[in-house]
């Protein structure tokens, strides 16, 4: 199972009527055949173009397809349809791919005509990278000024496009956030080349550049760092090749003498980072051999490294190589909260906090860390500093909050009523052209595009218009919308649109028949899908719960379902029924423990059951040592939303304590 919780799932599109064959569509329609005939003869009649949604509906497969004859004639007349302005829009990004110089009148126009809009935003940008690659650089400057919210890429297209007209202020510019750029931003390596070859980058910049960037999974970008380092110091390609490889046996071959090499110093380090995410200990065996050949603050890294992927393996020994890597050893941020969790997972409450107080202060004010300082200060003896750092957490139904809350002795009550929006406010946001536009695209399944309009029309609403923008989401059952919206207005209110409780008459029987909790199956259902019944995410999973096909299959045969086919996912009341049975054996496996069942939906039942402790273990622990950062936050939300259910659901107060409760050993 996975998460679709981005609030943006993909949506399964429909099958509109053009992409059957065109035989068939003679037989539906007098004029299919004609408008199938066009992609291929590309003389359509005009007379014979689609109307009404299929207009739009056409227009957004040719793009697709690239199809630039049928996107030109449906552009060529107008129709009163309220997306009319996407095939304009369409047939304009068609145009800026190709190969043949683009009309500049026809796209200024565009814009001036939807000037403020989402569509203007999107195509001036892509107008931008289109003068970037005709080497415009006079036109790219013109047309900058209109660009309301520019990405990384945008940001360092404009820098170059100053030095081009002879600007160098913008290479200042760039000096200033290089370090803090996007690495997917490939219109940067050009900026940051240009910085490098003036000699105005710090080397040690571009090494600590570099061992962040080889720290993930999926190394991007590090090649090119090393690209930017002084003829003198870079290293041979192939080392870099061999480290991702196998940097076991880089580290078994380091040569002779490489203490007196920056450069080859790093590169070992790189290895031994490499090899601890995949075996920490061996990397720690080849670390000590080579660890008194490095200096002082590449020796704390490398211990660094060690405590890092030591205690996402949940070892003994990570604490104490962070420890052996000094107090004053420079740290990431993800490293600092594996330090403190490295803690946590031995119950050593003094180093919880001595962690916590070395973390830099804005990342200690975080109500994550204040609430585990406060743990470990209540653990210390000291209730009154406990109690002081409590307090300090905002009242209100996150996570932390919550758990904050119950510690003080105030379990989360049932929320108030929403309070009433002012009648007009409501009139406004029901006839909103952006948000008609939206649902419009909503309707016709053109879900990415109706995302991008709702979020660009709300980014500068008031919190009582996004409200009612949140309840005319709800209305026309557009759930995650709905939700996300009243998040967004009210993080402490507005519990009627931020947890709904859609398809209850699917979810409830099907939630009794298995003898599970309805909170805690909403709270679960709300994290993966947002109650989006075509979601489907990136790896398969689909439909209300995120049921993979080859779960639901398996799910399917072990309840007697014979009917199973991979398409039934997509209906609600077959995913809720196969969804709820795999919750129910998750629990059975599991010790009947919804925190390890959250875990195990979301991560599979074998990892929760191995990041069990030896010993039993806070719940609350278990939950902040997840390795795997999309499940951590995954668990959290789904207890955190199971706690707001049952307050509303049951009327009364609920402990999250209580809910969590402890993890016994495996």
């Amino acid at each position: 199972m996975t998460s679709a919780s981005s609030g943006q799932p993909v949506r399964a599109p429909g099958a509109p009527w053009w992409r059957f064959g065109s035989a068939f569509s003679c037989l539906v329609h007098p004029f299919l055949g004609l408008a199938m005939a066009s992609l291929a003869s590309l003389s359509l009649a005009q007379s014979a173009l689609p109307t009404g949604d299929e207009r739009i509906l056409a227009a957004r497969e040719a793009l697709q397809k690239g199809d630039r004859n049928l996107l030109d004639q449906l552009a060529v007349t107008s129709s009163p349809h309220i997306l009319e302005r996407y095939v304009d829009y369409w047939r304009l990004h068609n145009v800026l791919a190709r190969r043949d110089a683009p009309d500049a009148r026809e796209i200024e126009a565009f814009l001036s005509r939807y000037a403020g809009s989402v569509l203007a935003e999107r195509l001036r940008a892509a107008w931008l990278e289109r003068l970037a690659r005709d080497d415009n650089w006079i036109g790219f400057i013109g047309a900058w000024g209109g660009l309301e919210a520019p990405s990384d890429d945008m940001r360092c297209l404009h820098w170059q496009a100053r030095l081009k007209i002879g600007d160098r202020g913008g290479l200042d510019d760039a000096l200033k956030e290089w370090n803090s750029l996007s690495w997917r931003a490939d219109h940067c390596d050009t900026v940051i080349g240009l910085l490098a070859q003036q000699g105005r980058l710090d080397e040690d910049e571009l090494w600590q550049r570099f061992r962040t960037q080889m720290s993930p999974r999926t190394v991007r970008g590090a090649e090119q760092t090393l690209a930017w380092l002084p003829a003198a110091d870079m290293p041979d390609p192939a080392e870099l090749k061999l480290i991702l490889k196998d940097p076991d046996r880089y580290l078994a071959k380091v040569r002779p003498g490489f203490e007196r090499s920056r450069t080859d110093r790093e590169m070992v380090l790189a290895a031994i980072g490499r090899l601890a995410r995949s075996d920490p200990k061996t990397a720690y065996m080849r670390f000590v051999r080579l660890s008194e050949r490095l200096k002082p603050e590449e020796r704390a890294y490398g211990y660094v490294i060690l405590g890092w992927r030591g205690a996402q393996d949940h070892l003994p020994q990570a604490l104490d190589w962070f420890r052996a890597a000094g107090r004053k050893a420079r740290m990431t941020e993800e490293q600092y909260e594996w330090y403190v969790r490295a803690a946590l997972r031995q119950r050593d409450w003094k180093w919880v906090r001595t962690a916590i107080l070395d973390m830099p202060e804005v990342q200690r004010s975080q109500s994550v860390w204040t609430y585990w300082l406060a743990r470990a200060e209540q653990a210390l003896g000291d209730r009154d500093a406990a109690t002081a750092l409590l307090k300090r957490i905002p009242v209100g139904p996150d996570y932390y909050e919550l758990l904050a809350q119950d510690e003080l002795g105030h379990p989360f009550a049932p929320p108030p009523p929403a309070k009433p929006i002012p009648a007009q406010v409501m009139a406004d946001a029901q006839s909103d052209p952006d948000l008609r536009r939206a649902l419009a695209l909503f309707r016709l399944d053109l879900y990415t595009e109706g995302v991008r309009e709702w979020n660009w029309r709300l980014r500068k609403a008031d919190p009582t218009f996004k409200v009612a923008a949140a309840r005319v989401a709800l209305k026309h059952e557009v759930f995650d919308r709905a939700i996300n919206t009243a998040e967004v207005a009210s993080k402490d209110g507005e519990y009627e649109l931020r947890f709904i409780t859609p398809y209850r008459d699917l979810i409830e029987p099907q939630a009794r028949a298995q003898g599970l909790d309805l909170a805690w199956v909403y709270g679960l259902m709300r994290q993966e899908s947002r109650f989006v019944h075509r979601a489907a995410s990136r790896v398969g999973a689909q439909g209300l719960m995120q049921v993979m096909p080859a779960t639901g299959k398996w799910v399917a045969k072990k309840i007697g379902m014979s009917d199973y086919s991979r398409d039934k996912l997509a209906e609600p009341e077959t995913n809720v029924m196969l969804g709820t049975s795999y919750m129910r054996i998750v629990l059975d496996d599991l010790e009947d423990h919804p925190v390890l069942a959250s875990a195990g939906y979301n991560a599979g039942p074998g990892r929760a059951k191995r990041w069990r402790d030896s010993r039993t273990i806070d719940a609350a622990i278990y939950i902040e040592t997840i390795p795997f950062d999309e499940t951590r936050h995954y668990v959290k939300q789904v207890m955190e939303n199971a706690v707001v259910y049952a307050a509303m659901m049951e009327g009364k107060p609920q402990s999250i304590k209580t809910r969590l409760g402890v993890i016994d050993p495996g």
